[in-house]
């Protein structure tokens, strides 16, 4: 009996004298999506740093025409700092009688970064008022106390009104420039940061 013929099968690399380096297509279309992947997934190590707004100052300067298309331009950003960052945390400054109250367009910039009050024409000036629904008149004139106490030191006190039976009212402005300055909406800032979530109506729960 004819003995079977004997097959011989060259091992599949030997098939290419210089093996690639590069990996399947596949392979490499995996990679790639596990990357995107990483990346979108990844913490932000900015936070909210870069999308800052941008500081009066820079405003006023018109650095966005400046440095649109032109190369050599010599404006410089502003390096923010934490009290540059937060009105709350930084201290009223003495306002000399001499002072130009704030503009109207200046106090609209700084109202971003004060949170529920509106710029009021009042007495020939500009005021700051903040308003606060509240329960009943206990918890209005517990919310008057616990503003007082967190402005107190700041000796920039508001003027502030229980309108009954339910609602707090604040004004603040600079009355020795017949206007407003900085120090109203630092102290705007700070009675932002007031508790009042246990003093406000309570959403009534439905069935």
């Amino acid at each position: 009996m004819a003995s079977a013929p004997h097959l011989a099968f060259s091992p599949l690399l030997s098939l290419s004298k210089t093996p690639s380096r590069r990996p399947p297509s596949f392979l490499s279309s995996t990679c790639k999506r596990n990357s995107l992947k990483i990346r979108a997934t990844a913490p932000d190590l900015l936070g909210d740093f870069g999308a800052r707004d941008p500081f009066p100052a820079e405003l006023e300067s018109n650095f966005c025409e400046n440095v649109l298309g032109n190369v050599s331009t010599e404006h410089k950003i502003l390096i923010p700092i934490a009290s540059a960052l937060s009105l709350a945390q930084q201290e009223c400054v003495p306002v000399s009688q001499l002072q130009q109250p704030m503009s109207e367009d200046d106090a609209k910039k700084l109202l971003f970064k004060v949170v529920g009050w509106k710029i009021v024409h009042e007495d020939g000036g500009l005021k700051l008022q903040g308003l606060w629904k509240v329960r009943d008149t206990k918890c209005g004139e517990e919310l008057i106390n616990r503003i007082t106490k967190a402005v107190e030191s700041t000796g920039h006190l508001p003027t502030l009104h229980l309108d009954a039976p339910n609602q707090v009212r604040a004004e603040l402005w600079t009355s020795s420039i017949g206007g407003l300055s900085i120090n109203d909406f630092i102290v705007a800032a700070k009675i932002d940061e007031v508790k009042i979530s246990d003093l406000q109506p309570r959403l009534r729960a439905w069935a």
